[in-house]
């Protein structure tokens, strides 16, 4: 029989909206939708915000009235009046509400997605980057030995330095780098890899021409490409230096961007911190776990 499922993922700064029938993507798209941003200079969800929810939703049911909604870091932050009063609106408009997902949780799920089906013996590091939250993920051999949750996310570090959003930032990348270092402290586990999941990695990979290589540890669909820190290392130097603009010109999403200094960052500093020696970029997120389960 078929099936066919939809999964709405909202996160802090980027709303995640996928169709599957079988297992097999229909639709894909990934659309900014600064909630976090917006909540915290109003102090309430903004309309605007929430009318692009409402298209997301609506472009999802013309595919299949089965349509599941995860609200991510913003959701668990926000008062129970001010959700009940979005579920209300969501449950008139469209017979939906959100299901606000824990961190451990939205840890949890996607981490799955990224090791259930690898093999790979030494310690592993599963980065969880999101808008409001980083989550970290030690795995060996498919079990879990460490967790490190973070209340802080791209938004904050972007909140504090602004100028990372420019075409050329004033701000250097040291001084990104010790802040963001003061709120991560002392991680206390290490891994030879990190796989860099909860947004799309990839997309940043992609449109900044960062070169990979073929991802030599283990064999995943998902995680084909891989990076030695060094390189990382001279790329991620090199974007504070060079044009942000010219990576939103390639890309059909430019806003996306916004962050993607921020992230590079955070990501950087834990893999030096782990002593990840390999970078593993992907675009898996919490619904690759919860997919697993819609499909049985």
């Amino acid at each position: 029989m078929s099936k066919k499922y939809g999964i709405i993922e909202i996160g802090s700064n980027n709303t995640k909206t996928h169709i599957y029938e079988n297992s097999k993507v229909l639709y894909d798209k990934t659309t900014t939708i600064e909630f976090k941003k917006n909540y915290r200079n109003k102090g309430y969800v903004s309309e605007s915000d929430l009318e692009k929810l409402y298209e997301e939703i609506s472009k999802a049911l013309e595919y299949t009235k089965d349509i599941h909604i995860y609200g991510c870091s913003i959701f668990r932050n926000m008062s129970d009046a001010a959700l009940e009063q979005i579920n209300a609106t969501l449950k008139k408009k469209f017979n939906l509400v959100i299901e606000v997902v824990s961190q451990e949780d939205e840890a949890i799920l996607t981490a799955k997605g990224c090791y259930q089906n690898i093999q790979y013996d030494n310690n592993l590091c599963i980065f969880i980057g999101g808008g409001g939250s980083i989550e970290l993920i030690f795995v060996k051999n498919k079990e879990i030995f460490g967790r490190k949750f973070y209340n802080f996310g791209v938004v904050d570090v972007t909140s504090k330095f602004p100028e990372l959003k420019e075409d050329i930032p004033k701000v250097s990348f040291d001084e990104v780098t010790n802040y963001v270092n003061s709120l991560i402290g002392d991680i206390g586990f290490e891994a030879s890899a990190i796989v860099l999941a909860g947004g799309d990695h990839l997309y940043w990979f992609n449109n900044a021409l960062y070169e990979m290589e073929d991802n030599t540890l283990y064999r995943s669909n998902r995680q084909k490409y891989m990076i030695k820190t060094e390189k990382v290392d001279v790329y991620d130097h090199d974007m504070m230096i060079n044009s942000l603009d010219a990576i939103r010109n390639r890309s059909d999403n430019p806003a996306w961007f916004d962050g993607s200094r921020a992230m590079r960052i955070i990501a950087n500093l834990i893999t030096h911190k782990i002593g990840a020696y390999v970078v593993i970029p992907t675009d898996i997120n919490m619904e690759d776990g919860l997919k697993e389960k819609m499909a049985v």
